[in-house]
């Protein structure tokens, strides 16, 4: 077990402060300062006067343990725990003086609290002096509870009655603490509140359940401010995160707005993950059209469920790592701060104080030196893309906080396609049943024409396909009414875009992700409106089973541009389209060899059709056949699944999504490594950040990774390697054996569970 020991305790706390060399900065603490707003803001003025925004991350955020893996308790040494150098007001200055006008300062508070949950007074005095830097600038500050790891729990679904009365106390504090700051100052309930550790902790559907206890603390979180004493008590902007954040609509829509003027949502968006910062895409050189569509996509579900409805959002993380493609991410920045810009949304950057790290590239978000208060240069035109974006008078803000609306024929004076009412539902596919049945349909009945669907439930999915049900096309609608449930397709200009001969257009259908009720379909009249049209880059490719004998292997050769992750699927129709889907990822010389075998198929099988979903653009088949693979560059099939073609940019969105999961499996399914009483086959024991050698880094690295998996993740290698004190994975006490072998304290790693270190 371990023993306590001062010597070690005292090496953990410089160390930690130690890893970048860098110099604290005292400021005298600015008493009382307040700065009188001359008239109450709207919220949606205070998010327009917010404009652009900086995370002071891994600072106030950052938390420190003992030998003892102890989280517990800590003082005022947490700030450099992470080995960032103290705020500073040079450092504010520097921030306002670029053109940031917002500053969000991520604050964990757990490790500063008694046994009553009472703020250590020295550890709220240091907080407000930080936040003082910037009302001191006239500027924006955020202020929130992060990472404090007894709301983010596994048991999370289960936890309500026990974190709601911490975090109100919490928040009672700080609120009266601040109670004098007008509307410059921002409270934002929670970070990413999540299940940790379960197999739904980031994207999966499965936590739906979860996002109702996160609404409920948010309203009590709301209730309480609004009840506290202060004059901006009831006009101070509350920012309210979903389900860890998350920018995914499935987790958005869950989400419980209060009944509040000065309520906005919390959202964090690294978008595209791929490009932002998934470092088992191996090129981040392009921002590529599948990447703009995605971001475009995701920026959009922002402002369709909330702008629209006159809710207002923050984007409160957001950027994209330094993979040394400096021109890409400038590329990308234009993008993200153009739209949101035209939408109303003010963004804030993230910055780790890392400008460059080999050994982990993903998480490169350094923008200036918190020293010097001088911009890294590598990054210098991503900052300046930024302010140029901000500076742009042709873009108006919040021009386009509004769906657009358009002059729709009534329902009564269009065609009726069908009017007998049906429930689709997403789950009976193998009877057609997510679909209403096919009906004729030409051409000549939809030039000039739009298709409205009147419906109750999840929005319709309008589908096309020819006479053999081949070809099938989807779009989702242009525009939704959702006071009166009716969703409009523009197929006059939808399909010209995606169909190669028109004269082939033989079936019209609705389809469904879920279950909605169908009451009518009725073609109309397409209003004088001009729309951007999804161009679907799918690519299909004709497979003919003739020649396959039982036994093979269906050997699909790809050739693209190199390092080029990609995925598709091989359908067929069997009970309805069935398909087994493959991924991977091209080599140096942009070739992917993909291996399915024949099992995966029904038995005599006549034909198939392969599908490249994700950068299509990048990447061709170019020829298949049947046998044992010559080369198995790849060889990553998923079991059959009974699913509609993913033929249109409303599936590339989510085929995006596949790609970033089912890349990372392909990347880790070769580990096979277990842990030992030596060294891991995955490298050398306690090389946590996989660069070959032990060092204080690796110790950093556990830490992080713990404190925030979803910015430090440890690569499946260097979680074997991590793994140092007995075998129950990655904790604190990895962290601390590690510094205790650097001490010389431990003399081989690993360490056996019950050592006894003195």
């Amino acid at each position: 077990m371990f023993n306590s020991s001062k010597n070690v305790k005292r090496f953990i706390s410089i160390s930690a402060a130690a890893v970048c060399m860098l110099s604290s900065l005292r400021i005298a603490p600015l008493d009382n300062y307040v700065v009188a707003a001359d008239k109450t803001m709207t919220a949606f003025e205070i998010t327009e006067n917010m404009k652009i925004g900086w995370n002071l991350g891994n600072t106030l955020d950052a938390k420190a343990g003992d030998a003892k893996g102890d989280f517990t308790t800590a003082g005022l040494e947490t700030e450099t725990a992470w080995g960032c150098p103290k705020a500073s007001q040079q450092l504010f200055d520097a921030l306002k003086a670029k053109g940031f006008n917002t500053v969000r300062i991520p604050t964990t508070w757990f490790q500063h609290l008694d046994s009553d949950n009472n703020i250590d007074p020295q550890w709220m005095a240091r907080v407000k002096e930080v936040v003082d830097y910037g009302i001191k600038n006239d500027m924006y500050i955020i202020l929130n509870v992060h990472h404090e790891n007894w709301i983010n729990r596994g048991d999370l679904l289960n936890a309500y009655n026990d974190i709601q009365p911490k975090l109100m106390k919490i928040w009672t504090q700080i609120a009266t603490e601040f109670k004098d700051y007008d509307q410059h100052l921002i409270f934002e309930c929670m970070n990413e509140p999540r299940a940790v550790g379960t197999d739904h902790e980031w994207w999966a559907a499965k936590a739906v359940p979860e996002c109702e206890v996160i609404n409920k603390l948010e309203a009590d979180f709301v209730k309480l401010i609004r009840g506290m004493d202060g004059d901006y008590a009831k006009t101070r902007l509350l920012m309210l995160p979903g389900y860890c954040a998350s920018a995914e609509q499935t987790f958005l829509k869950e989400i419980d707005v209060p009944d509040d003027p000065y309520v906005a949502i919390s959202i964090h968006a690294y978008t595209p993950y791929d490009f932002t910062m998934n470092t088992a895409v191996a090129d981040h050189s392009v921002f590529t059209g599948a990447y703009a569509q995605n971001l475009a996509d995701t920026l959009q579900g922002m402002r369709d469920l909330f702008l629209d409805k006159d809710i207002p959002v923050v984007i409160g993380e957001m950027g994209t790592s330094n993979f040394g493609n400096t021109e890409a991410r400038v590329e990308w920045t234009n993008l993200y701060f153009s739209t949101a810009k035209k939408y109303g949304i003010p963004c804030c950057l993230w910055d780790n104080n890392t400008e460059s790290n080999p050994k982990d590239p993903g998480e490169c978000h350094g923008y200036i030196n918190r020293e010097t208060g001088e911009w890294y240069q590598t990054s210098l035109p991503v900052i300046n893309k930024m302010m140029e974006v901000m500076n742009d008078t042709s873009i108006k803000w919040g021009s386009e906080r509004k769906i657009p609306t358009y002059n729709h024929q009534d329902l009564s004076a269009g065609t009726v396609f069908r009017d007998k009412a049906v429930e689709i539902d997403a789950s009976k596919s193998k009877t057609y049943e997510n679909t209403t049945p096919g009906q004729e349909i030409s051409w000549s009945q939809l030039e000039g024409k739009e298709v409205a669907i009147k419906f109750t439930g999840t929005t319709p999915i309008l589908a096309f396909s020819d006479a053999e049900y081949g070809n099938w096309t989807e779009f989702k609608p242009y525009v939704v009414d959702e006071a009166n449930g009716i969703a409009y397709y523009l197929v006059s200009k939808q399909l010209p875009a995606a169909w190669k001969d028109l004269s082939t257009v033989n079936h019209m259908q609705a389809r469904t992700d879920d279950v909605t009720n169908i009451e009518k379909i009725v073609i109309l009249t397409a209003p004088e409106v001009d729309i951007e049209v999804e161009v679907d880059k799918t690519k299909k490719y004709k497979i003919d089973f003739a020649n396959a004998q039982a036994g093979d292997d269906l050997i699909l050769t790809f050739k693209g541009e190199k390092n080029t992750v990609t995925n598709g699927c091989v359908g067929y129709n069997g009970d309805g389209w069935e398909q087994v889907e493959w991924k991977g990822t091209t080599d140096a010389n942009g070739d992917l060899t993909v291996k399915i075998p024949m099992s995966k198929f029904p038995a005599g099988i006549a034909s198939a059709e392969c599908q490249i979903w994700y950068q299509a653009e990048l990447v061709d088949m170019v020829e298949y056949n049947f046998g044992a693979a010559a080369v198995e560059t790849t060889t990553t099939t998923t079991e059959a699944t009974t699913t509609t073609t993913t033929t249109t940019t409303t599936t590339t969105s989510t085929t995006t999504t596949t790609a970033t999961t089912t890349t990372t499996e392909a990347t880790t399914s070769t580990v096979t490594s277990s842990k030992t009483d030596g060294p891991h086959t995955g490298g050398l024991s306690g090389d946590a950040n996989l660069d070959g050698q032990v060092d204080l880094s690796d110790a950093v690295k556990i830490m992080q990774s713990l404190a925030n998996p979803n910015k430090y993740t440890l690569e499946e290698y260097g979680k074997l390697n991590a793994d140092v004190y007995g075998n129950d994975g990655v904790t604190v006490k990895d962290a601390q054996v590690i510094q205790l072998y650097l001490l010389n304290l431990v003399k081989s790693l690993p360490v056996a569970e019950g050592t006894v270190i003195d």
